[in-house]
């Protein structure tokens, strides 16, 4: 039987993390001075970009008790200007928890994931490369991301029942499609707008990313192959190996009997399922779709499917709701975690951080100027984990001083992405992490004791690329 947890001191849990760094930037916004760039209108980008040289000493704002309070509220949106922030993203999740809900009250999932385990018995460790393939490829290409969060509650109950842990399923998620967001190669809102910004092409610098995005693809997967390994050999080896009833009883909630027959009914149920993922993928890289469309779409295909499964009007909306409460506690975390970033611009100290970044890296070698910029963007990245946000805040302040350094401003394009794809894999300010370990009942400390030898791994990948690309590269 699973071990119980040992009495004595107890790791937080994520709102409690958040709320804590709430608090911790609304201190700083007491600490460090008040200042901005002045903004100019890009037409490229759409909005308004930081001028580069620019930046003044402004009135300061400091976040308050009442502020804080707030905070949460204003994560979710603006109480001033009554703008979204992440309300979108949480009622998309609060909707996917209803559509999943409705799937499984028809019985077709458990009963996929039974025929699925039949038809791969001896092969279950090559369904892991194989998804995160797909998913680095959503992540390089359109910067999968919040999509991500609608296939934790499909993917956990078959690698459970194919013997890994909820871990395994959320690293192959998490990981897959966040590699692929650390290496975009023509990601519109990762390399796109940072080159846009930048004042180059995105193809510009494609070869380098697109290497580092092979090489850290085949190092995060021979990772989770070998911990999934592990914890298929002995399970007491999982990291969330105390939780493991738990999980069992709360994702597979179908008996071994009950999900054995597979009708065709539950086939029917199961195509227009995929049909629905495929439609949302389609929606966003083509369509020009995000939350509100998605969230349309889940709805519709919930209802199409409760009728399609006969499930009555009652158990439709009975398990549509219960499927929605199951990830209200997610939707809470990413209005918090949004919150931490409403607290650091309403203080006026977000431009104050980035200038001391512009000051810093003046003067430097052209070697030590490339790694200091892809520090200064991990650091930031901590604090805009929006890859397009941060590419539009940083980038027209770095990309110039790059050509004092002699270094290519696409390299610089190269730092930004690879910085910030490496700490959205762990940075508790973003809904794509929090939301995602929420789902699979993954601790956050037990997240961080998993990865962090992968973090050095990737990292001396990503440090030793960027080196060589401007030892052995033309001067700028």
């Amino acid at each position: 039987m699973p071990a119980t947890e040992k009495p004595g001191f107890r790791f937080p849990s994520a709102f409690t993390i958040l709320f804590a760094l709430i608090m911790f930037v609304a201190a700083l916004t007491w600490i460090i001075p008040a200042g901005k760039y002045q903004r100019v209108p890009s037409e490229a980008l759409g909005k308004d970009v930081p001028l580069a040289g620019s930046y003044a000493p402004t009135e300061a704002n400091p976040q308050g008790f009442f502020d804080v309070i707030l905070a949460p509220v204003a994560g979710f949106y603006d109480p001033v200007e009554y703008t979204a922030n992440a309300i979108d993203v949480s009622l998309f999740v609060l909707i996917i928890g209803g559509f999943i809900g409705v799937v499984t009250a028809s019985g077709a999932i458990d009963a996929g994931i039974a025929r699925a385990m039949v038809r791969l018995k001896g092969r279950e460790t090559w369904m892991i490369p194989f998804l995160m393939a797909l998913f680095a490829l959503g992540g390089t290409t359109y910067g999968m991301a919040e999509e991500t969060l609608a296939f934790y509650v499909l993917l956990i109950p078959v690698m459970i029942a194919a013997k890994f842990d909820a871990l395994t399923a959320v690293a192959v998620i998490l990981l897959g499609a966040g590699v692929g967001v650390l290496g975009s190669t023509i990601n519109a809102f990762s390399t796109v707008i940072a080159s846009d910004a930048a004042g180059v092409t995105f193809a510009d610098g494609l070869v380098l990313r697109l290497i580092i995005l092979v090489l850290c693809w085949v190092v995060t997967v021979a990772f989770v192959m070998r911990y999934a390994a592990r914890v298929r050999a002995d399970p007491t080896k999982s990291l969330v190996y105390d939780k493991k009833a738990a999980n069992e009883a709360h994702f597979l909630k179908e008996t071994p009997a009950e999900a054995a027959t597979f009708t065709g009914l539950h086939k029917i149920v199961l195509i227009l399922f995929a049909l629905t993922f495929g439609v949302m993928i389609w929606g966003v890289s083509i369509g020009g779709w995000w939350m509100a469309e998605m969230s349309g779409l889940f709805l519709i295909a919930a209802i199409v499917i409760g009728i399609v499964a006969r499930l009555g009007e009652g158990k439709l909306v009975a398990s549509f709701v219960n499927g929605a409460r199951d990830l209200l506690g997610v939707a809470l975390i990413i209005g918090l975690a949004r919150g931490i970033v409403v607290v650091m611009d309403a203080g006026h100290i977000t431009d104050t951080i980035l200038h001391s970044a512009e000051v810093g890296v003046a003067g430097l070698p052209r070697t030590a100027f490339i790694l200091v910029v892809y520090w200064i963007e991990v650091g930031l990245s901590f604090f805009v984990p929006s890859t397009s946000g941060l590419a539009v805040l940083s980038m027209p302040i770095l990309a110039p001083v790059a050509d004092f350094a002699g270094v290519k401003r696409e390299l610089v394009v190269t730092a930004f992405a690879t910085a910030s794809g490496m700490v959205n894999l762990i940075t508790p300010t973003s809904a794509v992490v929090m939301g995602g370990l929420a789902i699979g009942r993954v601790p956050y400390e037990r997240w961080l004791r998993f990865i962090w030898p992968l973090l050095a791994v990737l990292t001396l990948i990503i440090m030793a690329a960027l080196a060589l690309a401007v030892t052995f590269g033309a001067p700028a």
